[in-house]
């Protein structure tokens, strides 16, 4: 069914039905009234997001970067708020055996410089040590800040886990945490499923209500986002003729 990680061509899968322009245009006008509720409520729920309590958090616990530790409130870079992707992390792996949908979101991370022009920064606090992360990120080819929180997870997740993003907001020399999320909450980077969501076989996921037939290839325990042992994006790293030892 997959030929170098995409749907063979030449295989007959099933199609929607075949209509004339207006009929086709009629559905879209049905389903533009559902995708515009859709969009209004997921403003409400910003709205919502924007009136969250916040909780105080130590502005000097250290996490490591290319020059050693620094505390929470520098990697803020002097902005008022601060992203932070939490990367998870296997040690001694090699890139091929990292985190499969880290992997996925970090590489969708956005141009920076909008998020700059509202007064916020973005970095990523990875689980594993600076040294051996920092190599992976330059594996990638990821040029966002990176960090490890090794030794400052506690303290910062408070019982959480990695694999998901925090926002936090500075007031001064006082560091808040406003919002966290996890899981599919994750998927507010994810550009390529959000594409992939707009097209006739979607995903391509077991778990998608699709119609009888469709192609579903994909399991999602990990395997949507590897190919070939691997997660997908590293194969044009491999080509580039980047070496995945990491330590």
């Amino acid at each position: 069914m997959l030929t170098n990680g995409t749907l063979r061509n030449d295989r007959k899968y099933p199609k929607p039905d075949v209509v004339d322009r207006a009929t086709w245009q009629a559905e879209i006008d049905q389903l533009l009234v559902r995708e515009k509720a859709h969009t209004r409520e997921g403003d409400a729920i910003a709205a919502a997001r924007r009136r969250l309590p916040m909780v105080e958090v130590d502005a000097s616990t250290p996490v490591v970067g290319p020059d050693g530790p620094v505390p929470l409130i520098d990697v803020f870079e002097g902005r008022r708020q601060l992203i932070v992707y939490l990367h998870m992390w296997h040690d001694g792996s090699s890139a091929a055996e990292q985190c499969e949908g880290c992997t996925f979101f970090t590489e969708h991370t956005p141009d920076l410089s909008y998020l700059h022009s509202r007064d916020v920064t973005y970095a990523t606090f990875c689980q594993g040590t600076y040294p051996e992360s920092a190599r992976y990120r330059d594996f990638m080819g990821w040029t966002m800040p990176w960090y490890s929180a090794r030794d400052s997870g506690d303290a910062l997740l408070a019982g959480r886990s990695f694999g998901g993003y925090v926002c936090y907001l500075r007031e001064e020399d006082r560091v808040f945490e406003t919002y966290w999320t996890t899981g599919r909450g994750t998927e507010v980077t994810g550009t390529s499923y959000r594409l992939l969501d707009l097209t006739t076989y979607g995903r391509q996921e077991t778990w998608e209500d699709s119609p009888a037939g469709w192609p579903q290839p994909y399991a999602t325990a990990g395997e949507q986002f590897r190919h070939d042992g691997r997660p997908t994006a590293q194969w044009s790293r491999l080509a580039a003729g980047r070496s995945d030892e990491l330590t």
